[in-house]
């Protein structure tokens, strides 16, 4: 038996089992938490094995609702570092399979557990078994942009200090949904934009190119906002067409707030 491995959460535990190998890792099932502290683990930690996520697609997709977690997720799948795909049998347990171990994903209360075996007859089977699962399942399609290309991108498009106003954002959300728990990619980047009294047009022209969301998403989400005052518009003349919006923050308070602060000054505004 090989040794068991105990740890304060999960990414430590995972951490402790890609330590143990350069092969490809397989992590079956785990829970949602389970998924993003993977990512979290992954990012952190640029030795680690390459990992093939065998899940549920409505497990996954429930934990990529999160702007952070998936767009850092797209990041490890640009450096081959992570493929997901999606067992179309769901089975009671969660492991983490290595070519030398097989590992049950246990957490009871705030201990994580990885009761561990190298059992070499058993792990042969085990590892030849998701080997073959993953072969034969369908890979899950992420369509958020990886979080470097987002950054770079904004940079290149709109500006630096948009984008540092951007990264100082995300720094200071755990999370990132826009249903009442963080604000969403959309709202952070219009967000930003009026803090800097960028053009609606070149926010959302970028916001489309870079797969962030369309045209139309960040019309809504201007609106919205505007309706709330949290930013404001003018319009810009320009030689040819319609004149074009500026966004400008709507309300002392934001104008106020640091770039880290801005976050939880529109979220208390968007829950009032």
């Amino acid at each position: 038996m090989t040794s068991n491995l105990l740890q304060d959460d999960v990414g430590s535990m995972l951490g402790a089992v890609f330590e143990s190998t350069t092969e490809p890792v397989y992590v079956v099932n785990p829970s949602r938490q389970s998924v993003a502290e993977l990512v979290s683990t992954l990012d952190a930690d640029a030795d680690a094995p390459a990992v093939r996520l065998l899940a549920d697609e409505r497990a996954l997709k429930d934990v990529m609702d999160d702007f952070l977690v998936a767009s850092t997720a797209a990041d490890l799948i640009d450096e081959d570092r992570l493929e997901m795909r999606l067992l179309d049998t769901v089975p009671n347990h969660s492991v983490a399979v290595t070519p030398d171990a097989v590992y049950a994903l246990v957490t009871i209360n705030d201990a994580v557990g990885g009761l561990g075996t190298d059992d070499g007859d058993f792990v042969d089977t085990a590892y030849d078994y998701y080997e073959s699962t993953w072969a034969d399942a369908d890979e899950y399609s992420l369509r958020t942009p990886p979080l470097n290309r987002v950054r770079s991108t904004l940079e290149a498009d709109i500006g630096q200090e948009t984008a540092d106003d951007f990264d100082d954002v995300l720094s200071s959300l755990s999370t990132a949904r826009g249903d009442g728990d963080g604000l969403d990619e959309v709202t952070i980047s219009l967000l930003v934009a009026a803090r800097n009294g960028e053009l609606l047009y070149d926010i959302s022209k970028w916001g489309e190119d870079v797969g962030l969301a369309s045209k139309a998403t960040f019309s809504r989400t201007k609106t919205k906002l505007e309706d709330m005052n949290l930013i404001d518009t003018e319009k810009v003349p320009i030689d040819v067409g319609r004149p074009r919006l500026r966004l400008m923050l709507g309300d002392e308070r934001l104008k106020e707030a640091e770039p880290d602060e801005l976050a939880t000054v529109a979220q208390s505004m968007l829950a009032a």
